[in-house]
């Protein structure tokens, strides 16, 4: 466990974060201050943050050393699309039982790998340190060792048992999984000037395939997805890019400065969500590239087609203005869609509420006050009591958020929409701000709202009783 320690304490250490940035140099050695309280896993763990930040890579197997119940709360939490590989979707468990708690359960787990790699023939194999198998001292990163010296096959330990931390801290340690272990152990079979790495983005319902078309007819390559619909190969070759965009900044932010450091990749942040942001991405994108030695035209031809997809998107977004405007609009979720999506709402006339910022960064809330000015509606932490009573007193006609939050919308009979990593919609990119307009259009002026406000016919019809 010191290995791990000492890889935890670099982490929450991180220069990059925003949060340390704040801080003096004394503080930042210091490290976190945040200890851990009972329940705080609540909302998602370590190892659950470590897995649904690697799931995504589409082509390899992610094997969890741990009780099945690991691997089942945590398969499919995260609705990523594949444009190729479905291996991703099998779960694999060692399924340790009370005597491998008692013998050690690091001879089944190399048993399980090789039956993984006969059977399956995947191009590496991930494997999952859970709580349970921490405990007892098995030690993944000597057996993924020997097992990719025995099989002749990548086997990479991603060392993130859940009582480490909170679902963040398990991000970042998957971040440093691919670091450590599979970015720039390979090279590609080619290079051009326009390729460029996307971290941070885990193609959620298949997103980021309205996105890739704009890149491609930039002739802007996508060497690696990091990791939505991402490929193992792809990503271990992921360190020749000129350039990276970091979509979700919590998550993947050391990645890109790593990379920066240590390959000499620049990266910046970015939102492919909403029509401003995502044409501000490419601007960024091919700026940058540019200056890493693409041709100076490519500049050009990305304001072209930036006008080209805003008249186009904005003739198919006018209906939706009339149905939409002034409509008022509460949105609970966190990181890069606590601003991008308040970008795009706006752009349709919509009122925000409030805005939550319990997972974003500093930088994030920097951009909300540029968007909404120096008073921006920013909340901190939102209690289900609370938001429910703003719900009930008719403070917001909509809710979006993630699901934990949709039976408070319900109970206060106002509509609801998902926004978050569960849905089943794709709201990236120019034709994805359509998606969501139409699905808020959709949502908030369903007839049925009317209907579940109404009394009940036997309520409407029954005598007022006078109190004897």
């Amino acid at each position: 466990m010191s290995v791990l320690s000492t890889k935890v304490q670099g982490l929450l250490a991180e220069p990059g974060c925003g949060r340390n940035q704040a801080k003096s140099a004394r503080e930042r050695r210091a490290g976190c201050q945040n200890l851990l309280k009972p329940g705080a896993a609540a909302g998602g763990c370590a190892f659950d943050g470590a897995k649904i930040a690697l799931q995504p890579i589409t082509d390899v197997a992610h094997l969890v050393h741990g009780p099945i119940a690991c691997e089942g709360n945590s398969w499919d939490n995260r609705h990523t699309g594949s444009s190729g590989p479905l291996l991703y979707r099998t779960g694999f468990t060692t399924d340790i039982t009370a005597l491998d708690v008692i013998q050690g359960g690091e001879k089944r787990l190399l048993r399980a790998i090789r039956e993984i790699i006969e059977s399956y023939d995947p191009p590496a194999v991930f494997v999952y340190q859970t709580c349970v198998t921490a405990m007892i001292g098995d030690d993944i990163e000597a057996v993924c060792q020997r097992a990719s010296e025995q099989f002749a096959r990548p086997v990479v330990p991603v060392n993130a048992p859940g009582f480490v931390g909170s679902k963040n801290l398990g991000n970042k340690l998957a971040g440093q999984a691919l670091i450590d272990h599979v970015i720039g152990t390979r090279e590609p079979a080619h290079t051009t000037p326009c390729d460029v790495v996307i971290l941070g983005d885990y193609n959620v319902a298949g997103e980021f395939a309205r996105v890739r078309p704009l890149l491609d007819a930039l002739g802007i390559r996508v060497l690696a997805s990091i990791t939505g619909d991402g490929r193992y190969h792809d990503i271990a070759c992921a360190h020749r890019a000129r350039v990276s965009m970091v979509v979700c900044s919590k998550a993947m932010i050391h990645v890109a400065r790593n990379m920066e450091t240590r390959y000499g990749i620049p990266f910046f942040e970015g939102s492919f969500y909403g029509v401003s942001d995502m044409s501000d991405s490419l601007r960024q994108m091919s700026r940058l590239l540019v200056e890493r030695g693409a041709p100076e035209t490519l500049v050009a031809r990305t304001e072209a087609l930036i006008a080209r997809e805003e008249a186009r998107i904005g003739v198919r977004l006018e209906p939706y203005r009339a149905h939409l405007a002034g409509k008022r609009v509460l949105l609970v979720t966190g990181g890069v869609k606590s601003w991008s999506v308040v970008a795009a709402l706006r752009e349709i006339g919509m009122e925000i509420v409030a805005t939550s910022v319990k997972k974003s960064t500093p930088e994030d809330k920097q951009r909300i006050q540029g968007i909404m000015g120096s008073d921006a509606p920013m909340i901190d932490d939102l209690p289900p009591r609370d938001m429910y009573r703003m719900l009930k007193e008719g403070r917001a006609d909509i809710l979006l958020s993630g699901g934990r939050s949709q039976f408070v919308a319900l109970k206060a009979k106002v509509p609801w929409l998902d926004i978050n990593q569960e849905r089943h919609h794709a709201y990236a990119g120019y034709d994805g701000m359509v998606e969501l307009v139409r699905q808020i259009h959709l949502t908030v002026n369903n007839p049925i709202w009317q209907q579940v406000r109404r009394c009940a016919p036997w309520d409407a019809a029954a005598p007022v009783r006078k109190a004897v």
